[in-house]
């Protein structure tokens, strides 16, 4: 019997398997931001794309604006893509609904915006580290994988540790990787609609999960302005945050043309200086990654 999985495998380059892992795992990605991480150009980045659609290997849709127009196309896996990478990380096949439910989701999704925003964040640093030869991005886990247990552990951690399921759930966990040294980080992505006082709880959180994992890395958040930014870190002056934690502000990013890896992190009780995401290592307390070491 002609296997499909099979017959595709060798019509797939290095390139497109990692972004079958992305939608995979991530669930919906632009166009824009798959060519921004992934490629030399917007036209090369459509041509594949719709090779892989013609596979089907990816799905997509694109929402109608408000305002009139519509959106760049959104990039789903579909369900051959789907199976393909079950099948190369030895994995039990996914169900035979498994595109369809999640294209349903993600095409009728309330937090469509909120999931692309924490994915662009992503994309932003794959983008920079294509390229940038001296960074990568060296592991990035969505929300549901940061909530398995175990996946912060390492082996010879107690099972204690191992088992315990802590109250926080960031919207992403990254590893930025530069020369030689590392960033292990955990994002929040703002999109402004939560009070500043929800945001300013879950280091409670982070704090009581840090001391579960004898570990600290620095808690990224990624707010909707400046004007936010500015008034999170004045309730921070007033009761200071007991884990490493910095800001930055998506406007004046996208005004000052700068990304995530840039200069656009200010460090919570370091007096406001911008910092890379490369120099938040001086704030990791203790750099190994588990991730990596289970790899």
């Amino acid at each position: 019997m002609d296997d499909p999985v099979l017959r595709v495998q060798s019509q797939l380059t290095a390139r497109d398997r990692v972004l079958l892992g992305w939608l995979y795992d991530h669930g919906v990605l632009t166009s824009f931001q798959i060519a921004h991480a992934l490629f030399p150009s917007l036209d090369f980045c459509q041509r594949r794309l719709r090779t892989l659609y013609r596979l089907r290997l990816v799905a997509r849709f694109r929402p109608q604006r408000a305002d009139g127009g519509s959106y760049p196309y959104h990039y789903v896996i579909d369900q051959l893509g789907a199976e393909v990478v079950a099948a190369g990380r030895d994995e039990r096949p996914p169900r035979r609904d498994h595109a369809r439910v999640e294209r349903r989701r993600w095409t009728s999704s309330r937090t469509l915006e909120h999931r692309l925003g924490v994915n662009g964040f992503l994309t932003d640093l794959a983008g920079y580290a294509r390229t940038h030869p001296d960074v990568r991005l060296g592991e990035w886990l969505s929300e549901a994988a940061c909530r398995r247990s175990g996946v912060f552990t390492r082996p010879g951690d107690p099972a204690l540790v191992r088992a315990y399921q802590p109250r926080v759930r960031p919207d992403g966990y990254g590893l930025w990787v530069v020369r030689g040294g590392r960033v292990p980080f955990f994002l929040e992505y703002d999109t402004g609609g939560e009070p500043l006082s929800v945001l300013t709880g879950k280091l409670a959180g982070y704090r009581e999960w840090f001391a579960a994992l004898g570990r600290a890395w620095p808690v990224l958040f990624w707010l909707h302005s400046a004007a936010r930014e500015r008034n999170l870190r004045r309730m921070w002056a007033e009761t200071p945050p007991l884990v490493p934690v910095a800001t930055g502000a998506r406007d004046h990013a996208t005004t000052a043309g700068l990304c995530p890896a840039d200069a656009v992190w200010a460090v919570a009780g370091d007096g406001g200086q911008r910092s890379t995401l490369a120099d938040l290592s001086a704030w990791v307390l203790d750099d190994r990654d588990p991730t990596e070491e289970a790899a």
